[in-house]
């Protein structure tokens, strides 16, 4: 049976500059192709519900992918998003955090995100993320109250990538520094935007935007 799948969206549409953010356009349409190619069902969520903003800086940068933002499966579902707050976490096998820079702002320190992946990490449950995406679990913890980090190899948007983008002021932390802090194994592919997955346990993390796609092909692996 095709999994349930949840993605999970940032609420936040600026960033600490004041700039246009949100949530970053192929880190949703890629997974959301091979999942949904996969007959899998899929939801989507966010703090504050419907219509999470779109960082347009990615639909700029990823012309190809902007027709995802006019099918009318997908513009239903945006328009629908749930709260995090009614999410019944029984309803899915799988939690997928969408990066941008908005999830940084937003989730990481949110008590109602917090719980959420907390409880989806605990049950043994597919608890994934893409490039910036894993800053929304900075504050998960498992059974011990330790961070779902904590001994375990990641990966997500470097430092050096960042930096590249001359974004680092954009965002309360970086990445790799504040997870490497949480007792987490930082690992990265070999150049920039290079595509990377990382599968530890029931955490699933992907690097950058090319890591969308292959995460998800990696998290419908585990259920073949």
């Amino acid at each position: 049976m095709a999994p349930r799948i949840l993605f999970i969206l940032t609420s936040c549409g600026k960033d600490l500059k004041g700039g246009q953010t949100g949530w970053y356009l192929p880190e949703l349409s890629h997974p959301y192709s091979v999942f949904d190619a996969a007959g899998c069902s899929i939801d989507f969520g966010s703090l504050q519900g419907p219509n999470p903003p779109v960082d347009q800086g990615s639909v700029e940068a990823f012309k190809d992918d902007a027709s995802f933002l006019d099918n009318k499966t997908v513009k239903f579902k945006l328009e629908t998003c749930q709260k995090l707050l009614d999410v019944n976490l029984d309803d899915y096998d799988v939690i997928y955090y969408v990066g941008g820079h908005g999830p940084v702002i937003d989730l990481p320190e949110d008590a109602v995100n917090i719980k959420l992946a907390s409880e989806f990490y605990r049950s043994g449950k597919i608890t994934s993320a893409v490039c910036h995406g894993p800053a929304a679990l900075v504050g998960a913890t498992d059974a011990e109250g330790k961070s779902i980090f904590a001994g375990k190899k990641f990966t997500g948007f470097s430092n050096a990538e960042e930096e590249k983008g001359g974004t680092v002021s954009k965002i309360p932390f970086l990445l790799e520094d504040k997870i490497q802090g949480l007792g987490g194994t930082y690992e990265k592919a070999s150049e920039l935007w290079g595509p990377h997955v990382v599968v530890s346990g029931n955490l699933y993390t992907g690097q950058n935007p090319a890591s969308a796609k292959p995460l998800a092909e990696e998290i419908l692996k585990s259920f073949n």
